[in-house]
């Protein structure tokens, strides 16, 4: 059973805008680490917008919110950099660098985020591609992969800094089925190992399959659907 005792995200009172237009009002709640929950609910209903704001790529101007030690109305966008290392984000389309190998895109983010040893980076680099079921593709380039396992290597990019909290916004959105199932369990599998996720989806087999405690985008509020809970 994961520690759940200390919070990743504490959102209090919070309201979310796009431009001047209010997509959430009044959201709050705790997300705890080693914590795997759902966000569910329609598209427009926010999902996209709240987690933009506990990435820090939409502004907090009402409420409260702290994210992995930072707090989102305080945060001045010097140390935004500093928040997203302690943060793995997956979107939907992987958006890996397409002229780059599977090892040059996670190179790259190593690089971009401070690590210098060239031992270090190759030792990294290889715990990641086992650790998400690549260690052969280290060569490949994306088009030469499926959907999953792009997403796969996108994974593996969001952990290079072993992130406290991974955010992932439908991350199965493009995929088959088998394969979305098959990232599921992957997400299911970090987390069991102490990484805190929260997951958008559409997908309402996983909520039965796998159910977790769920929050759920509707009207404008965030509602807690804790018949979802389940500690693993």
């Amino acid at each position: 059973m994961n520690d759940v005792s200390t919070p990743v995200i504490t959102l209090e009172n919070v309201s979310i805008f796009q431009e001047d237009n209010p997509v959430l009002r009044d959201v709050s709640f705790n997300l705890h680490k080693g914590e795997f929950v759902y966000l569910i609910g329609k598209t427009g209903s926010g999902k996209s917008s709240l987690l933009k704001m506990l990435y820090a790529d939409l502004p907090l101007s009402v409420g409260d919110a702290e994210v992995v030690g930072f707090s989102m109305r305080k945060l001045k966008r010097s140390k935004v950099p500093l928040l997203r290392r302690k943060l793995g984000i997956i979107f939907q389309d992987f958006q890996l660098l397409s002229d780059r190998t599977v090892s040059e895109n996670l190179i790259f983010v190593m690089k971009a985020t401070g690590w210098k040893s060239k031992i270090k980076i190759r030792e990294r680099l290889t715990d990641l591609l086992v650790q998400v079921g690549l260690g052969w593709a280290g060569s490949k380039y994306p088009h030469q992969l499926s959907g999953g396992e792009q997403q796969r290597v996108a994974i593996a990019r969001a952990l290079v800094n072993e992130p406290q909290l991974l955010l992932a916004d439908e991350p199965t959105g493009n995929l088959d089925p088998e394969v979305a199932e098959d990232i599921l369990k992957l997400f299911i599998e970090i987390n069991y190992n102490g990484t805190a996720v929260l997951m958008a989806t559409h997908n309402h087999d996983f909520l039965t399959k796998y159910p977790k405690r769920t929050l759920v985008c509707v009207d404008k509020e965030v509602l807690l659907n804790d018949d979802k809970l389940n500690n693993i």
